[in-house]
C-alpha cells in the first residue's frame, strides 16, 4: 500500500504530506481545490509524463515523493526490482521524482537513480489509475490474454512455463534455420571471411602462454647487463680466497673442534656445514649460468616482432591466446556448417519438427486451460455486471485463429498460439463489440469495475486509484458502484476522487480536499474528516450549497447503510 505521500511545489500545492491507510479513501471537495492535482502528481510519481507547467509559479522544481510497503514477498516489484539491480529491504519501496524548471526529471528508487522508464515500470505495478479520460490497461487488447493468464492463476502458469521451455529450444533451431537460408551470396562472402581469419590464426601456430613467457625473456634480454652484473658479483662475493665460501669453511672447521669438546654443539656444526655445502652448491650453478648468459640482439629483435604479432590477433580474435584459439575452434564449427550447408539444414529440420511436434500439444494443452477459464471468467463478470444494474450485457472472451505463416503453417509465440479479446455487448439485439470501443461514460464505468473487481484479485498491484469513474451516474446505480469500489479495496488500497455521497458514504477514510489564499498566493490542503465532519460534507455533496436537516438525516442513512454492507 501507499502509505506515505509528500508532494511539494506541485501546480497549486505548496507543501502536502499525507498518510495514507489500507482499504478505501475517498477524497472529495469542491471544483477546482485541487483532488485531481493530486493524481496527477501520483501519476508523475510511477513514471508518467512530465511538464514545467507542473511546477508552482516562482519555484525552480516540483517535489514527489511516495513510500509503499510490500506485505507478500512474491508481489511483481520483487521481480522487477531484481531486474534493475535495486534493493528491497524491509518491503519497503520510496519513489522520488523531481521536476526542474529546465525540463529535466532525476528519479530515484530507494535512492538508486534510474531512468523514466525503469521508474514506470517499478511504478506500474504499485499503482493502476484509472481516469475517465485515460486509456488503461484493462481497454488494451494486447494486455487481455495476460489478465486471462492471472485469472487462471497457477493451473495456467503451470502449463505456460512448460510451453515456453520447449518454445525457447524451438526458437534457438529456428533462428538457425533462418541464417542458413540466408541469401547465397552473403554466405559466401562469410565464408570467404570465415577461412580468411582461420588461416591466419592457424599460420601464426600460437602456443598457450606463449606471450607470457616471450615478455619474460624480453626483460631479461632489456636488462642483460645488470643481470650479468649482479650473477657475477653473486659468485665473487661467495667463491675465492678470503670470501664467503673460505670464511664459512673456517667457521665450520672451528666448529668441529667445538663439537669435538662439547657434543651440544653438535647441531651447530652440522648447520653451518650444511649451509656450507649449499653456498658451494648455489655458486656452481651461478657460474654454469654466467657461461651461458649472452646477449643476442637478434633474438631481441625476433621476440619484439613476435609480441607484436601476437597482439594485433589479441585485437582482432580476442583478450587471450586462449580466446584466439576458442574463436578459431568456433571458425571452424561454422565453416563446417557452411560448406555442408544443405545436410545441416536437413538435420536442424528433423530436429525442429521433432521439437514442434512436441510445442503443438503444449500449446493444445495450453489453449484448452485458457478456453475453460474463460469460460469462468465470462460468468463471474456476469455475476458482477448483474450487481451493476447491466444484467442485460453479454461479455465474452473472444479467441481469434491462430496466425499462420507463409507456409500455412501455426506461428508460434513466446505466450502460445493464442490472441484474445474482451468483447461486449450493452444493450440486446446489438452485436458484441470489442470492449475497447465500448462508448464512454456511465456504462464504461460499471464494465471498468466490474473487471477491476475480478482482476484486482489477482494482478497484485498495491494501489488502485479511482479519479472521477462516477461521473455519469446516479440514483441506484450509484450505490452499486460505491459497493463495488468497496469491493476492490478489500484486495487492494484505493483511493477515489468522487463527487457521489453514497462513495464517500462507503469511505474508510474520508479525506476533504480545500484550498485557500494567503499572501496572494493559492494552496491546496487536505484534511481528515471525523465522524461529525464526514456526514456535513456528505450532506454537502447531496444538496449542494445549502444544507438542511433532512440532507443531514439522508447523510446519516448512507452512512448507516454502508456501516451495513462492510459487516454484513
Amino acid at each position: 500500500m501507499l502509505q506515505e505521500l509528500s508532494i511539494k511545489n506541485f501546480a497549486i500545492i505548496d507543501h502536502l504530506q499525507l498518510s495514507l491507510e489500507s482499504g478505501l479513501t475517498v477524497l472529495t471537495g469542491e471544483t477546482g481545490a485541487g483532488k485531481s492535482i493530486i493524481i496527477d502528481a501520483l501519476h508523475l510519481l510511477v513514471g508518467g509524463r512530465g511538464s514545467v507547467e507542473y511546477i508552482r509559479h516562482g519555484e525552480k522544481k516540483a517535489e514527489m515523493e511516495g513510500l509503499f510497503i510490500l506485505d507478500d514477498h512474491t508481489h511483481p516489484c520483487y521481480q522487477k526490482a531484481t531486474e534493475f539491480g535495486i534493493d528491497i529491504e524491509d518491503g519497503m519501496v520510496v519513489l522520488r521524482r523531481d521536476i526542474l524548471s529546465s525540463g529535466k526529471s532525476t528519479c530515484r528508487i530507494n535512492g538508486k537513480l534510474v531512468t523514466i522508464s525503469i521508474l514506470r515500470e517499478i511504478g506500474g505495478t504499485l499503482i493502476d489509475i484509472h481516469s475517465q479520460h485515460e486509456h488503461q490497461a484493462l481497454m488494451n487488447e494486447s494486455l487481455h490474454l495476460s489478465f486471462l493468464d492471472q485469472y487462471g492463476s497457477s493451473e495456467i502458469a503451470a502449463a505456460l512455463c512448460n510451453y515456453q521451455e520447449i518454445y525457447k529450444q524451438y526458437e534457438r533451431v529456428e533462428k538457425q534455420l533462418h541464417q542458413l537460408y540466408d541469401n547465397e551470396q552473403e554466405m559466401a562472402h562469410r565464408l570467404d571471411l570465415l577461412q580468411f581469419q582461420r588461416n591466419e590464426i592457424q599460420t601464426a601456430e600460437l602456443q598457450i602462454e606463449e606471450d607470457e613467457l616471450l615478455s619474460q625473456e624480453k626483460q631479461k634480454l632489456l636488462n642483460f647487463g645488470k643481470l650479468y652484473e649482479a650473477m657475477q658479483t653473486s659468485y665473487e662475493a661467495i667463491q675465492g680466497e678470503q670470501r664467503g665460501l673460505d670464511w664459512i669453511g673456517h667457521v665450520m672447521s672451528q666448529l668441529e673442534t667445538a663439537a669435538e669438546i662439547d657434543i651440544q654443539h653438535q647441531a651447530l656444526k652440522e648447520t653451518v656445514t650444511n649451509s656450507y655445502y649449499m653456498l658451494e652448491d648455489a655458486a656452481r650453478t651461478i657460474r654454469n649460468e654466467l657461461e651461458q648468459l649472452e646477449f643476442d640482439p637478434n633474438r631481441l629483435n625476433q621476440i619484439e616482432e613476435r609480441l607484436n604479432e601476437i597482439n594485433q590477433l589479441k585485437r582482432k580474435y580476442g583478450a587471450s591466446i586462449q580466446d584466439i584459439l576458442t574463436y578459431c575452434a568456433k571458425i571452424d564449427e561454422e565453416i563446417e556448417k557452411i560448406t555442408n550447408k544443405e545436410n545441416y539444414i536437413e538435420e536442424l529440420q528433423q530436429t525442429l519438427n521433432s521439437i514442434e511436434q512436441d510445442l503443438f500439444l503444449e500449446a493444445k494443452h495450453l489453449s484448452s486451460l485458457r478456453k475453460k477459464w474463460a469460460k469462468r471468467l465470462t460468468n463471474a463478470i456476469h455475476h458482477e455486471l448483474k450487481q451493476l444494474y447491466m444484467d442485460k450485457t453479454v461479455f465474452e472472451v473472444y479467441f481469434q485463429s491462430p496466425m499462420m505463416d507463409n507456409n500455412h503453417r501455426v506461428r508460434y509465440r513466446k505466450n502460445g498460439v493464442d490472441i484474445i479479446e474482451f468483447y461486449i455487448s450493452t444493450n440486446p439485439g446489438e452485436p458484441l463489440k470489442p470492449l475497447a470501443k465500448v462508448a464512454s461514460g456511465g456504462e464504461l464505468s460499471r464494465i471498468m469495475l466490474a473487471l477491476k473487481t475480478i482482476f484486482s484479485q489477482h494482478q497484485g498491484i498495491t494501489s488502485i486509484i479511482f479519479d472521477e469513474v462516477d461521473t455519469g451516474v446516479s440514483g441506484r446505480v450509484a450505490q452499486a458502484i460505491a459497493e463495488k469500489i468497496y469491493q476492490v479495496s478489500l484486495h487492494s488500497q484505493v483511493l477515489c476522487i468522487s463527487h457521489l455521497p453514497q462513495v464517500a458514504a462507503m469511505a474508510d477514510t474520508h479525506l476533504y480536499i480545500a484550498k485557500s489564499t494567503a499572501k496572494k498566493r493559492t494552496s491546496t490542503s487536505v484534511n481528515i474528516l471525523d465522524k461529525h465532519e464526514q456526514v456535513k460534507e456528505i450532506a454537502r455533496m447531496i444538496s449542494g450549497v445549502e444544507m438542511t436537516d433532512l440532507t443531514i438525516q439522508h447523510a446519516n442513512e448512507l452512512l448507516e447503510l454502508a456501516y451495513t454492507i462492510k459487516n454484513d
